[in-house]
């Protein structure tokens, strides 16, 4: 008797030292002088941190709003435009694409590599920050020379990118007006 007693406190203060632990040490409680009185404050206060939910509030669609890369233009239209360049990193929550190196078949010994940011998702000149990068080689891989930003190409990219994503854009747009077309009420004369 005396053992599975001593085995049930045993295990007690174990899982209760190992609970301890995972508080740092500190058991968990509130500062009267930091908190509302309010219940009702409370509970909005919490429910704004994202600390608790309400009842009421589990049927309700309360998840964020998220584009994914099908649905943004810029980002559609760079992949379009440099389809036919080996990618080494491709990141739409990061807003970069990153090309390996390239070279066409009349000039092995030059090669490009292409790195795209998006900062932001509108469709306007300042939008995308491309660097092209350059590297030419003399004999082998060894001995090249790298050279950062060829602005023609740079200009050339960003152009083919906005025209190809403004193309989208008024696709886009154009469904969408399709749709609500039946859904509109009709005007009034």
């Amino acid at each position: 008797m005396t053992k599975t007693k001593n085995l049930k406190i045993l295990s007690f203060i174990t899982i209760f030292s190992f609970l301890l632990i995972g508080c740092n040490g500190k058991l968990p409680s509130g500062d009267a002088r930091k908190s509302s009185p309010d219940p009702a404050e409370r509970v909005k206060k919490n429910i704004e941190e994202g600390r608790g939910f309400k009842l009421m509030d589990l049927g309700k669609n309360q998840g964020g709003t998220f584009e994914f890369a099908s649905s943004n233009e810029l980002w559609r239209a760079s992949l379009d435009v440099i389809d036919f360049m080996p990618l080494t990193s491709v990141n739409y929550s990061g807003g970069i694409i990153i090309t390996d190196w390239y070279s066409n078949e009349n000039d092995q010994n030059e090669s490009i590599k292409i790195s795209i940011r998006f900062l932001t998702n509108e469709i306007r000149s300042d939008a995308l920050n491309i660097k092209v990068f350059t590297r030419r080689c003399e004999m082998s891989l060894m001995n090249c020379k790298y050279i950062d930003s060829n602005n023609n190409i740079v200009d050339e990219l960003k152009k083919e990118i906005l025209k190809k994503a403004t193309i989208y854009k008024k696709q886009i747009d154009s469904k969408k007006s399709k749709n609500n077309m039946w859904t509109s009420k009709p005007k009034k004369n």
